[in-house]
């Protein structure tokens, strides 16, 4: 993942028609289970981590450096992460109130944080550190209580059969030729190992596709073969376009439902469970040199504009070749945690209210309750459109009194400076019973 792609997505658009195949998928009741609880958690902890990290130039440092394969190898012998504590990261998502967690099981450069047979390009083959994270991670989330997802990427720059290429990897040294079906059997392979060998698994998050769109991915046989072997997993894609069948939810890469500022968000909003997923800082795979690190008060805003928008956030941190998790990174995940423990009853469980998005904030809804969060907002009166049987409105946590004049055709909130939060001012609007 990087924006740097959004010029081959954006030529891959003009390829494909992103029309979606006749609706045949009919969901297992597990699944619709799941979705619910996916909707209701709001807030997970997005791990990038790989080979990648040792030059420590983010999760595309050999597309970027245009590093071949041959070259690219050399990291494995250096990547020894010995310091990686699976119970630190679990217990680090739930304290920033973290509800899942998705983890790399392979990016774009081929190699498998797992113990895959299908391939010595491995973490536990291919070096000094011998052991599979992931199994661990699972193992730990399940002690704690945090359901986990696997990401994992359709793209591969190492593997000889993903061939013909497409808008990437073009410096890897590859030989030309190879076997895109084949490639496809060993994609469902790795995938039908990450199904069997980890316990259950929340979802499968597929990245990539947009690298050759008018390939024959076989997504009806990949996405059949997932809910065959676990019915409850969702299965999503960061593909840029409208819901395939069989998928369970959509997301959005670095842009909240319906904005583009990314350039390839260009997809409508479906009926799915949502999801939006951001950056620490400007890096998805550890970059020691990137310290443009965003504020707690940013990271609060973008999820409260996240449940707003009826979509979950999912936070990124990408770990250092040691394992470990940035301080900043921490600092600013306890900082998240700290203010949902107050707040989070404005957060978990709810959908999208019934004030769409604006400049000044958003509204969130659940269990017949109203919260306006007024994030960007200096004046002491805020206006409010009709909002039939709004009797009254109050301060969350305080529950003081707000005034609440009705208005032909809306409503008039006075919000005195010092009632006014500096984070988020949350308003609990009282319904007629």
């Amino acid at each position: 993942m990087r924006t740097m792609r959004a010029l081959s997505i954006l030529l891959g658009m003009l390829l494909w028609s992103g029309a979606a195949s006749a609706q045949s998928y009919q969901p297992t009741a597990a699944n619709l289970k799941a979705r619910q609880w996916f909707q209701n958690a709001k807030f997970g902890m997005f791990i990038h981590w790989g080979v990648y990290s040792v030059p420590a130039d983010g999760e595309w440092v050999m597309q970027i450096k245009k590093i071949p394969v041959s070259e690219y190898e050399k990291f494995a012998p250096r990547f020894n992460p010995t310091e990686f504590n699976a119970a630190e990261i679990v217990s680090l998502a739930k304290a920033a109130g973290m509800q899942y967690i998705t983890i790399t099981s392979k990016h774009h450069d081929g190699f498998a944080m797992f113990a895959t047979k299908q391939t010595k390009w491995n973490i536990v083959d291919a070096t000094p550190y011998g052991k599979d994270p992931l199994k661990q991670l699972a193992e730990e989330c399940r002690k704690q209580g945090i359901k986990l997802f696997f990401y994992h990427s359709q793209l591969d720059w190492h593997n000889p059969d993903y061939f013909p290429l497409g808008a990437t990897g073009h410096s890897a040294g590859r030989p030309e030729g190879g076997d895109f079906n084949r490639y496809l059997d060993f994609m469902d392979a790795q995938l039908t190992e990450l199904l069997t060998q980890y316990g259950d698994v929340a979802g499968i998050w597929f990245d990539g596709m947009w690298d050759k769109p008018d390939a024959d991915w076989q997504l009806q046989r990949t996405y059949s073969l997932i809910h065959k072997l676990q019915p409850a997993a969702l299965v999503g894609s960061n593909h840029h376009h409208a819901p395939f069948d069989g998928e369970d939810f959509q997301m959005f890469e670095k842009d909240l439902p319906g904005a583009n500022s990314a350039g390839f968000n260009k997809a409508a909003v479906s009926t799915l469970p949502l999801e939006t997923c951001e950056t620490l800082n400007g890096a998805w795979g550890y970059n020691k040199s990137d310290k443009n690190f965003k504020s707690v008060p940013d990271l609060i805003h973008y999820l409260v504009r996240a449940a707003g928008s009826n979509a979950n956030f999912l936070l990124n941190i990408g770990p250092t070749e040691a394992g470990n998790v940035q301080p900043e990174f921490v600092e600013r995940l306890h900082a998240v945690g700290q203010w949902l423990e107050k707040n989070g009853d404005t957060i978990y469980g709810t959908r999208g209210g019934p004030i769409t998005p604006r400049s000044w904030g958003v509204s969130t809804q659940k269990d017949g309750k109203i919260y306006l969060h007024v994030l960007n907002w200096q004046e002491e009166y805020l206006a409010l459109p009709e909002l039939p049987g709004i009797t009254a409105a109050r301060l969350f946590g305080s529950n003081a009194k707000v005034e609440l004049k009705k208005l032909e055709g809306g409503a008039l909130l006075r919000i005195p400076k010092d009632a006014r939060d500096p984070i988020d001012t949350i308003v609990v609007l009282e319904q007629a019973k």
